[in-house]
């Protein structure tokens, strides 16, 4: 893919624009300026809610187009809100209903809320600033469950493979789903993904995906950097995804700057 036809950039937030910390380091934040300077087109989509992706990205310093939640949010560089799509109520709650393992943390998204079946420092730890509050909360006594998406996480992947298996019994039809981290199990509505989301942008922007690049680390990125012109895994990424992705380059990791060298490299040089 030759310099001059790429004209939009796609970024992932969690393992691919963020290192370790959480943070976008200064150097990744001067090559993105650079390339806001030049009018490239940047989308940053994320698994993450967007007032939780809204405070990571003021730190770029200039507006950009933000996919959140998967897909099931789109906002404008002016934070206007393009696309929202939830998730019904009695189709979340008939998930919840399953015994899951109280050991899972089991979340829901909501749109100014994160609900979640107990305190979880991990995942709190994701959260620098806490514009987007967790609140503590008995499922069984939920009245509504309607959410933007259901999340689940636990430090062993097999329990949430298990987990996952148990959902799409019954729910196949009505859910799509991913791991944005091996830690991480996300359920959205069928229609909801990252690639899905990107292409109504692109359409408005008057770009086709062929004139894009993309940066993912997880599986919920892997529409996303089929369907674009040229497509990087992280180093960091799960070996599992790299080898079903084998025909895509691996760049460096998250905490080397692996986004912004390659960019810089391609693009800036």
């Amino acid at each position: 893919m030759t310099k001059e036809k790429i004209k939009v950039v796609i970024s992932d937030l969690d393992g691919t624009l963020l290192n370790s910390e959480h943070r976008i380091s200064s150097y990744t934040k001067s090559i993105f300026k650079e390339l806001h300077d030049q009018n490239y087109l940047i989308i940053v989509a994320t698994g993450r809610h967007h007032l939780d992706a809204m405070a990571i990205i003021e730190e770029l310093g200039f507006p950009v187009y933000l996919v959140t939640s998967n897909g099931a949010r789109i906002h404008s560089p002016t934070k206007e809100l393009l696309f929202a799509f939830n998730l019904k109520s009695e189709a979340v709650q008939s998930v919840l209903s399953l015994e899951i393992d109280p050991e899972i943390t089991t979340v829901l998204f909501k749109e100014e809320v994160w609900q979640t079946s107990k305190t979880n420092k991990k995942l709190n730890s994701f959260q620098k600033e806490m514009t987007y509050p967790p609140e503590v909360v008995d499922f069984d006594t939920l009245e509504d469950f309607s959410a933007i998406k259901i999340f689940f996480t636990h430090d062993n992947h097999e329990k949430l493979v298990a987990l996952k298996e148990r959902i799409l019994v019954d729910h196949s039809e009505e859910f799509s789903h991913a791991f944005s981290l091996p830690i991480c199990l996300e359920f959205m509505d069928k229609s909801v993904d990252k690639s899905v989301a990107i292409a109504k942008i692109l359409e408005k922007e008057n770009f086709s995906f062929q004139e894009a690049i993309a940066f993912g680390d997880g599986f919920n990125d892997e529409n996303m950097l089929k369907a674009t012109g040229k497509g990087l895994i992280m180093g960091n990424a799960p070996e599992n995804l790299k080898d079903k992705l084998s025909h895509l380059e691996v760049i460096a990791s998250n905490d080397n700057d692996g986004v912004a060298k390659y960019l810089f490299t391609i693009l800036l040089e």
